[in-house]
């Protein structure tokens, strides 16, 4: 039970002759190893005759674990460069395996236009992917100088160069503080309004270089860091497509189906968590009603109580894994 019910709110360097982070012909991608692999195989249960999707697709390590467990996986992804990466890779699979370009936001309609109604499991692993911070030319990195772009689906809407020199400073202010949690917002917002009046920031370290301006760096964390992801986060709408993602999960999941999320940050992690607390209760209460009621979001019991973490070995293994958390839940 519950006290209220709030509703639901939501290998190596790219070379010289890629243009906008697009793969060019015979080059070679690396992509992160699979956080969380095993727990997330053992949660979701893929097996012959189930179907599930990874809305998330990347270079298809989960997809690929699912696909040997004898399933059918439909691999969304929004970055052309996952797509046409997993569709070499996992092309051994056959028919089993089917590709899409799409957000998971738009999962009802992706599974519309393929014919499928239910499913029997989902998996969300939201962020962005080792593959993209490592290439300069996608500008999500401040390590690496390249094209302030920062889009995940690098063919359509604005860059991060866009948001940066057209916000105002009230607005990009609000970014920083929301999606950056960075107590310094104001202060950037600021100076990168002054920076652009004197030239347009097109550059990741010309935003970079700005930033340490007014946060000196100090330590192993690049006073950049919450920079770049609250810009990565608004130029891809990462929140909203993760609540919207999650809505049309539960819409689509057969009784029984699975729904598994990998969050990195905080942000990400409120969200799921909330979702799934919301849903999870089969009764509410209020202090001024005189007795619980039934719970008109009761759809799912949780598979996991608390997050799930990667052990020290995988950790080790795989810096990428130590934020990662694993959530899960399945439809009643």
């Amino acid at each position: 039970m519950i006290r209220s019910l709030d509703p639901f709110i939501f290998s190596a360097p790219a070379p010289a002759r890629r243009r906008r982070g697009i793969l060019q012909k015979g080059e070679r991608m690396n992509y992160h190893r699979p956080v969380l692999l095993g727990k997330v195989i053992g949660l979701l249960q893929p097996a012959p005759g189930k179907i599930f999707v990874d809305g998330t697709l990347g270079g298809g390590g989960h997809t690929e674990a699912m696909l040997e467990a004898g399933a059918r996986v439909i691999g969304l992804d929004q970055d052309p460069e996952a797509i046409a990466f997993s569709r070499e890779r996992l092309a051994k699979f056959g028919d089993r395996f089917q590709p899409a370009h799409a957000n998971f936001a738009s999962l009802g309609a992706t599974l519309d236009e393929l014919g499928i109604g239910k499913i029997d499991g989902v998996l969300l692993d939201v962020g962005t992917s080792s593959r993209q911070l490592e290439s300069a030319g996608r500008g999500f990195s401040f390590q690496k100088d390249g094209p302030l772009d920062m889009r995940m689906n690098p063919t359509t809407g604005a860059t991060a160069a866009e948001w940066v020199n057209r916000s105002g400073v009230a607005e990009l202010e609000r970014i920083l503080r929301e999606f950056g949690e960075e107590p310094q917002a104001r202060r950037i917002a600021a100076a990168l309004v002054r920076a652009r009046a004197e030239k347009p920031l097109a550059t990741t370290l010309e935003l970079a270089h700005v930033v340490e301006s007014v946060i000196p760096r100090r330590g192993k964390t690049h006073p950049a860091t919450r920079v770049f992801q609250a810009l990565r986060i608004a130029v891809n709408r990462e929140l909203e497509s993760l609540a919207e993602g999650l809505a049309q999960t539960t819409e689509r999941l057969a009784s029984g189906g699975r729904l598994a999320a990998i969050t990195f940050h905080s942000l990400e992690d409120r969200i799921v968590k909330n979702f799934f607390k919301a849903r999870i209760a089969e009764t509410i209460d209020d202090p001024t009603w005189p007795a619980p009621r039934p719970n008109p979001l009761f759809i799912f019991r949780p598979l996991t109580r608390k997050p799930l973490l990667a052990d020290a070995a995988e950790q080790s293994e795989n810096p990428r894994s130590r934020s990662a958390k694993l959530r899960a839940v399945e439809k009643i």
